[in-house]
Parts: C-alpha cells; structure tokens; sequence
C-alpha cells in the first residue's frame, strides 16, 4: 500500500513541476478589408474631368477581357476576374491599366505582395501623373498599411533586442506609407482651365 501512496505522491510531485505554457503573441488582424483598400484606391483616382488622363489606344480583345473582368468583380467572382486579366495581360504585358486593374484583384485575393508588384509595375511603364498614376501609389500605400495592420505585436515575454526591432521595422513600415504618400500625391497635375 505504502508502494501505491508513494507513486501517487511522485505523480502529484512531478505534475507539479510541469509550468504553464508561454502564451503566443496575439494575432494582428487587418481591420481594414480588401474591399475598403480597394474603394480607397479607386477614390485616389478622383472624379474630375479637367485633369489630364493618358489612355491609349485599345485592343478591342483586350477591352473584351477587361470588360469581363469588371463584370466578374462586380459579381464577387475575383478568380473568373484574375483569369480574364491574366489573360489581358498575356496581349499586353506593358499595359499599366491592366496591370493596375490586375493589382486590384490581387488585392481583393490577399495577395498583397502581388498587388505591389504589379502596382510598381504599372507605374514604371505609365504616365507619371494623373488619376492612374495616383491609384498606382495609392495600392502601394495601402499595401504598406496591410504590412503594418498585420505586423505582430510583440509577445508578453520579450527582450530589448526583440522590442528594438519591433520598434524598428514599425517606423519603417510608417515612413515607407509616408513616402507612398508623397509620391501619390506628386501624381496630381495642375487642372487644365477650359475655356
């Protein structure tokens, strides 16, 4: 019996020098939606019809594909509107309002490093200013505000180290929204007076 008593009192004893576990960091979640990046990226454009707009000549395929792609968004089915603009993009790989419209979909697909991408794209091959230029940087920008919406917070046990680089990487993500900023808002040209 005494046997018995013994193990149970080793099993309480050795139960007892398990610790508890250390929690996990909290995840960081997005408040913002793709959705409401999106609706961001199309009011950067604006709406007024003075300032220069660049557009170039169409393909009507291109413009088919295009318009299907709009349709498709419209209906929530951004696979069929990825498809249709890859497809676009197979004609007219240069085409920065295709590549803008496909860095779009990417967004709404969460896929943010590809709407960068594409994004940054778009602008090196398209004017430098009016409303596509500014919806160029503005899907950087809200690209950049995804990557500091989702940065972890730190965990409850973490070191100085650990809380400088925290610090560090959440500055550089603020500048770099700063400089997207500054780089949408050079987008926007003088309002042609018309007469």
């Amino acid at each position: 019996m005494t046997m018995k008593y013994a193990f149970l009192l080793s099993l309480i004893l050795l139960a007892g020098c398990v610790s508890a576990p250390v929690p996990d960091a909290p995840v960081a979640r997005d408040p913002v939606t793709p959705d409401q990046r999106v609706a961001a990226i199309d009011a950067a454009a604006g709406d007024d019809d003075r300032e220069l707009a660049v557009q170039p000549l169409r393909d009507p395929q291109v413009e088919d594909l295009r318009e299907t792609a709009q349709q498709a968004r419209a209906s929530r089915d951004v696979a069929k509107a990825a498809d249709a603009l890859n497809q676009a993009l197979l004609l007219v790989p240069e085409d920065p309002a295709v590549l803008q419209e496909r860095a779009e979909v990417a967004l709404l697909q969460g896929d943010y490093a590809r709407a960068d991408t594409l994004a940054q794209r778009a602008f090196q091959l398209g004017s430098q200013v009016g409303p596509l230029c500014r919806q160029h940087w503005e899907t950087v920008r809200q690209v950049r505000q995804h990557e500091l919406a989702v940065h972890q917070p730190l965990p409850v046990r973490h070191t100085p180290e650990d809380a400088a680089q925290h610090a560090t990487r959440a500055a550089t993500l603020q500048a770099a929204i700063a400089e997207t900023e500054a780089k949408r808002d050079a987008c926007t040209v003088p309002v042609i007076q018309r007469m």
